[in-house]
This record gives structure tokens, C-alpha cells and sequence, in this order.
């Protein structure tokens, strides 16, 4: 094709997919259902994982459910069972209209869950772990990767290991999980994969480097798996990028921005945060990030000169939003020493 007319169809495609995008904002997209399939979800047992499983609990999705504590876990699946339990007795209560004109219980799937105990920034026991739910549970259709740490230490002052660690639980976790259940996603071209980051993936601040280095790399692994899952033209595995500001699940208690500013940005509540990430996974949104303002600081740390984005964060209180954190993680740590005997 002559490299002129190729522009202007590839012109023509970019100015659609725009077109596209804007309808989607106007015209909410119907939501895909995940009953029956297999939906795994590491680190399920609090935070954003315990919630990621409620929701599609809700949605008749089988739960596998990963976590490094096991008690947290099976706590999570408990209240995934009483969901399925709700379900079963409204399916049983509500009547249908047969062929003969008599009512007949609606019917409702077998519905399980499935818990295992799994620290994902093992590597060999993510592999063995995943070996054994492909054999007692089956292929996985849906996988949240959602574990995450942080180790809350300046980097001259945090061990070698809790880097390390975050490094492994936040990043090469999530190319050991796929690895392990993408190829069955490929032979039977559908599958959605999740990747649960943070806006420190998009942009950074102060203090937590380790967190940062992590999130920034789980972010570009979900954007270059998902080119080459276009690129291998496998339109039927789904990718969904979750990005949310600060979260109030207590990982981060403490942070602070400018007290101003506060109030227009404070923390989301995590069941918001999880309500617009199912929406996104639901509709196959390549990214979502939440509240909406980070597209944009995304967008202007792209293009503003660096000292011009040192004057915001100066501006918003966001360079040294992390310090109160911080000292009190330390703190934290004094006290347990001095509690212990240390």
C-alpha cells in the first residue's frame, strides 16, 4: 500500500478511535458477564482484594482466591460464600413461568470458592500454587493481579531486603502469575488480565522510591503485554490498567497533602475505588484512573519542563506528602522494639 494513502487510513483510524472514546463517556457500555468463569485474585484477604472479590462474588464468578495470610483469606472467602448463599435462596424464592404455565424455581450455579495460601513474591511458589488450582479448580479466565507492599523507609534508611521484597511483590509477581495462566488464555483466545498499579506508576513523589520503581514497572509490563497481545492478534484476551490516587485502606495512613488542598483531593473510599475499576474490567476499558484529575497531572508531567512540576508538587504539598507516613511507620517500628525487648 502506497505509504500516503496508508497514513490517511491510519489518520483516519486515530480520529475514530477518538470518536469512539467520546461515546463512551456519553453512552455508558453495556457490562459483560463473568458468571461461571473462573476469577483468580492475589492478595484477597483485605484492602482492594477483599472488595475485587465481593463485587464479582456478586457477578456469579468461581473465586480463587490468593493471599499470603491465611486467616485474612478465609475470612474473605467467608463473606464470599454468604454472597453466594444470598444469591442461591433469592434464585430458589423467585418463581418462573414454565412451558405448562406452572412456576418453577429459578435455577442458579454451583457456585465455589476456592482459597489458597500463596506469597507471590516467591516465585516458585506462585508456580506451584498456580499448578495446583489449573488441576483442582480448573483454567483461569479472569486473574487480578492486586498483591502489593510498601515498606514505608526513606532509600538510604530501608533495607536491601524490604526492596527487594517490594520489588518482587509488586512487579515480578505479576510475570510469574501470567506467565503461569496466560498460555490456556491464548489457546482459547479469551481471558481479561488486571493489573491492579497506583498513580505512583504514572508519576512519583518523595520517599518511597522502592514503591514507586514497583508501580512504574507493573505499569509498563500490563502496556507492553497488551501491545503484544495486539501484535499477536489475540483480541480476545482483555487487559484493564487500574491507577487510583491515594486509598484509604490504611497502607498509606498518614499521608498527607497540602491541608488546602485536602478537601478537593482527600482519599478514596476503597469501595468507590473497586465500583469504578469493575466497571472498567466489565467493559473492557484498556485503563482506568480514579478520580479523573490523574489523566490530567499524567498528561502534564509529560509536557511541563521538570521544574516546572517541582513547583507544583511544592504548590499541592505533594513532594513531602509521604513524610508523615513515613514517621509514623518508623515510629511504629520503635515502639514494637521497644515493646519486644530489642
Amino acid at each position: 500500500m502506497n505509504i500516503l494513502l496508508e497514513l490517511f487510513v491510519v489518520t483516519f483510524r486515530v480520529l475514530w478511535a477518538f470518536v469512539l472514546a467520546a461515546a463512551k463517556w456519553l453512552v455508558r457500555p453495556k457490562e459483560k458477564s463473568v458468571a461461571g468463569q473462573v476469577c483468580l485474585i492475589t492478595g484477597a484477604g483485605s484492602g482492594l482484594g477483599r472488595l475485587f472479590a465481593l463485587e464479582f462474588a456478586r457477578r456469579r464468578a468461581l473465586l480463587v482466591l490468593w493471599d499470603i495470610n491465611t486467616q485474612s483469606n478465609e475470612e474473605t472467602a467467608g463473606m464470599v460464600r454468604h454472597i453466594y448463599r444470598e444469591m442461591a435462596e433469592a434464585a430458589a424464592a423467585a418463581p418462573r413461568v414454565a412451558g405448562d404455565g406452572e412456576k418453577e424455581a429459578l435455577p442458579h450455579c454451583n457456585l465455589q470458592v476456592y482459597t489458597y495460601t500463596c506469597d507471590v513474591g516467591k516465585r516458585e511458589n506462585v508456580y506451584s500454587t498456580a499448578e495446583r488450582v489449573q488441576k483442582e479448580v480448573g483454567e483461569v479466565s479472569v486473574l487480578v493481579n492486586n498483591a502489593g507492599v510498601v515498606s514505608g523507609h526513606h532509600l538510604l534508611e530501608c533495607p536491601d531486603e524490604l526492596i527487594e521484597r517490594t520489588m518482587m511483590v509488586n512487579c515480578h509477581a505479576h510475570f510469574w502469575t501470567t506467565k503461569a495462566f496466560l498460555p490456556k488464555m491464548l489457546e482459547m483466545n479469551h481471558g481479561h488480565i488486571v493489573t491492579v498499579a497506583s498513580s505512583l506508576g504514572l508519576f512519583s513523589t518523595a520517599g518511597v522510591e522502592d514503591y514507586c520503581a514497583s508501580k512504574f514497572g507493573a505499569v509498563g509490563f500490563h502496556e507492553s503485554l497488551s501491545h503484544e497481545l495486539k501484535a499477536a492478534e489475540k483480541d480476545g484476551i482483555k487487559t484493564t490498567l487500574v491507577c487510583p490516587y491515594l486509598v484509604d485502606t490504611g497502607m498509606f495512613r498518614g499521608c498527607r497533602i497540602r491541608k488546602e488542598i485536602e478537601p478537593f483531593l482527600p482519599p478514596l473510599k476503597p469501595e468507590y475505588c473497586v465500583k469504578q475499576a469493575m466497571r472498567a474490567i466489565l467493559t473492557d476499558q484498556p485503563m482506568i484512573c480514579t478520580p479523573r484529575l490523574m489523566y490530567m497531572v499524567t498528561f502534564m508531567k509529560s509536557i511541563l519542563p521538570f521544574e516546572a512540576v517541582v513547583c507544583m508538587y511544592r504548590f499541592l504539598g505533594a513532594d513531602k506528602c509521604m513524610y508523615p507516613f513515613i514517621a509514623q511507620r518508623k515510629q511504629a517500628t520503635n515502639n514494637n522494639e521497644a515493646k519486644n525487648g530489642i
